[in-house]
């Protein structure tokens, strides 16, 4: 199992032993589970519609596969033909109906399938986006490429570990902190002029499509909080009914907290919300 993440200086150091180790030594310490049964993987490169209509209307998918029970396995590319007419207008359709009828082993995050919930956020056609949002592109000459999102370790197939991102994520206290209670004992009330404030911050699903886009953060990784994080903390930091203003400013000044971003602005591109 591979070592968690811990953090080392303020909350946004980060320590990430297996990252400084060979990819070899890694895939070594990686054993498959006897007790596990192991669906086998289709043996061909192409899986195709079994039932394509007289007029299907076909599109090609070709899909990152990796699968932990083989950690000397190199990851490969699994194509897949699909008819669009039997199939839903977005990539998770076509995910979906992947993994229902054509190949059981695809393995890859889904939930609420409206863009709320952030588990589908993967990389599509170039782009980290959510499967659930993306259309299909029906231009069936075009060939489309799904990977999972970049710069992460990888689960399997399209799945990241998010343990170092959901860490720095509870680094930064995202929940209201106060010495003083309310003065009639109730509810923290604010008015409609500082509630509008966080119009913008508190819709965040924490999908990480903006962190692993972001150049930045991949060459950080194991102490820039990311645009996903440093969101977070603002919104608490400009919630009117937070008194710990000062601690949580004082808490990302230093150098790699908030520091390394170059407002490179592929995080603003690629957010979903």
């Amino acid at each position: 199992v591979r070592p968690a993440a811990v953090f080392t200086r303020g909350f946004a150091s980060v320590t990430d032993t297996a990252a400084r180790e060979p990819v070899s030594k890694v895939a070594e310490k990686i054993v498959p589970d006897p007790a596990r049964k192991v669906v086998p993987e289709s043996q061909t490169s192409t899986v195709k519609d079994p039932q394509p209509d007289k007029d299907a209307k076909t599109k090609t998918f070709h899909i990152y596969r990796w699968n932990p029970d083989e950690p000397t396995s190199k990851p490969k590319m699994q194509t897949y033909t699909l008819d669009l007419n039997k199939t839903g207008p977005m990539m998770l359709d076509a995910l979906i109906r992947i993994k229902n009828e054509l190949d059981p082993t695809l393995t890859f995050r889904r939930s609420c399938r409206e863009g709320i919930c952030g588990s589908c956020a993967m990389n599509i056609d170039g782009v980290n986006t959510l499967a659930c949002l993306c259309r299909i592109p029906t231009d069936t000459t075009k060939e489309s490429r799904i990977y999972p999102l970049p710069h992460m370790y990888i689960v399997k197939d399209l799945v990241p570990d998010m343990t170092l991102f959901y860490k720095q994520y509870r680094s930064v206290k995202p929940y209201l902190q106060r010495d003083t209670p309310a003065p009639d004992g109730r509810e923290y009330r604010q008015s409609k002029e500082e509630r509008k404030k966080l119009d913008g911050l508190y819709e965040c699903i924490l999908c990480a499509c903006c962190s692993t886009s972001c150049p930045s953060y991949w060459w950080n990784q194991e102490e820039y909080l990311g645009p996903a994080v440093l969101l977070q903390s603002y919104r608490w930091i400009a919630d009117s009914r937070d008194e710990k203003t000062a601690q949580r400013q004082d808490a990302l000044n230093n150098s790699m907290s908030m520091y390394r971003c170059h407002t490179i602005l592929n995080c603003s591109r690629t957010c979903p919300k």
